[in-house]
């Protein structure tokens, strides 16, 4: 017998087919729902446990804490111009009249006042030399002490002390560098952070919309096999599925980028990169309350005095100061005052040689012009007011960055709320076109386009969470805040 012909389903069987579809599509939901949930992680990675690996095994942080050694050794280097020094001396005359030698040992300390040096040691000189020779000594020799003062210039300060007194605010000016250092890295880890929250919970949202593309495929193509369906309704689902994968593709390369990322920022106890798998995705953004606590007045008047740049200015003002002083100071003359005591303690004695002996020397250098003094001075001088302007405009800026990022916070809150009343709007408009849909009153069209407005409006409030994150770390970095614990 010849095959009975196909029957197309005419137009009075289109509600038929839909509710049929729709049946079908609602088994396989009710299948979906009942299938147990993924168990939640028992411990999912928190910002607290990434701050953490930053504060205390951060390689960058790590070799800027580093730089408190350089300078430690650096003030270290400075304080050798005061070091106690041994100083020998031999001489004599192989040939002529006088064949007298002379030998010394004195040792020599100087201090921190007036550019004095005291010395101590002994003398001692045998042979023939003229009665003038300062270093002639009776045959038991000389025990020699004294102190040489500077008066006018090299007194109040010098090279010595000046390099001292700057090494030592280097010294200072390294924790505000790694202050400095310290709120960067943990903005950056929060926001790395956030960012593979986001990109988990998208990663989330694409594979339960695709999820919902299969399970309808499965259903449409029961009713293809059995006739109720054109075979057209199915390469149309098959599409959706196809551009539902290569959005989920997509998800996952974002969510492995910043998982790598964020490893950067997140060690292990051996300060290797620990790359956070998905089982450790929280479930959800953390509660958006921590802006309604905030005073940006107050908060203003703190950045002010704990800001690393503003101290870092300060002690760079200082360092130029200093350098002012003793560019002043080298304009002045030189007076230097030497007051020396030899005693002989042997029995000997030389008829112009008294057992006890105080000497004194003044010697006076007056520099005529003094161009090189004059000129560092004026530009040291120029420098300085340099810096202040910088200060005044660093603390301006200080000041515009926490409204600027208080303003972004505000912004983003308020967005926040907005986004989620979208997403709320958007669920109740798919759940009505779902339920049209089961009546046969819509097509399946309309309903994918209202899946994907759900969707979308999720990544909207996905974003919206990542740039409130992003402002409140930038806030916290513009007062200098502490790190979160």
């Amino acid at each position: 017998m010849p095959a009975a012909p196909r029957r197309t389903p005419g137009v009075g069987c289109l509600p038929r087919i839909r509710i049929a579809l729709a049946t079908a599509l609602l088994m396989a939901s009710i299948a979906a729902a009942q299938t147990p949930a993924p168990v939640q992680p028992a411990e999912p990675l928190l910002l607290a446990e990434v701050i953490q690996s930053v504060v205390s095994r951060y390689p960058p942080l790590l070799a800027a804490l580093i730089e408190q050694d350089v300078a430690a050794g650096r003030l270290r280097q400075a304080e050798g111009a005061f070091d106690l020094s041994l100083n020998g001396n031999v001489s004599g005359a192989p040939s002529g009249y006088y064949d007298g030698r002379t030998s010394s040992l004195v040792v020599e300390q100087a201090l921190q006042g007036w550019g004095a040096r005291v010395f101590g040691g002994y003398r001692l000189s045998s042979g023939f030399l003229p009665n003038y020779n300062l270093n002639r000594t009776p045959s038991d020799g000389q025990i020699v002490a004294g102190i040489r003062l500077n008066l006018l210039r090299d007194g109040s300060i010098d090279r010595a002390r000046a390099g001292q007194t700057q090494a030592r605010i280097n010294e200072a000016a390294v924790d505000p560098q790694i202050t400095r250092a310290r709120l960067d890295f943990v903005r950056a880890a929060t926001v790395a952070y956030f960012q593979w929250v986001a990109a988990g919970l998208r990663l989330n949202a694409a594979e339960a919309l695709l999820r919902v593309a299969n399970e309808r495929d499965v259903a449409i193509d029961t009713l293809v096999r059995k006739g109720s369906l054109a075979p057209i309704v199915r390469t149309d689902n098959e599409r959706l599925v196809i551009s539902r994968r290569l959005a989920l593709t997509q998800a996952q390369r974002r969510f492995e980028a910043h998982a790598i990322e964020l490893s950067l920022f997140l060690r292990d106890r051996d300060d290797k990169p620990v790359l956070a798998s998905r089982s450790r995705l929280p479930a959800a953004f953390p509660p958006a309350d921590a802006h309604e606590g905030l005073r940006p007045d107050a908060d203003e008047a703190q950045a002010l005095r704990r800001r690393p740049e503003l101290k870092t200015l300060a002690l760079n003002i200082e360092r130029l100061e200093v350098e002012h002083r003793l560019a002043r100071a080298d304009t002045l003359p030189s007076l230097d005052l030497t007051l020396e005591a030899r005693q002989s303690p042997g029995g000997q004695r030389l008829p112009d040689i008294e057992p006890t002996e105080m000497r004194a020397g003044v010697e006076l250098r007056v520099p005529l012009q003094r161009r090189e003094a004059t000129g560092r001075m004026l530009a040291v001088d120029a420098q300085i007011r340099q810096a202040r302007r910088d200060e005044q405009f660093a603390r301006e800026r200080v000041v515009a960055e926490i409204r600027d990022t208080f303003s972004a916070l505000t912004a983003a809150a308020a967005q926040l709320g907005q986004s989620r009343r979208n997403v709320e709007l958007a669920e109740v408009l798919e759940e009505a076109e779902r339920l049209r849909f089961r009546q046969g009153a819509t097509d399946l069209l309309a309903l994918q386009i209202r899946e994907q407005a759900t969707f979308d409006a999720r990544l909207v409030e996905l974003d919206t969470y990542l740039e409130y994150t992003r402002a409140l770390a930038g806030y916290r970095a513009a007062v200098a805040a502490e790190p979160p614990s």
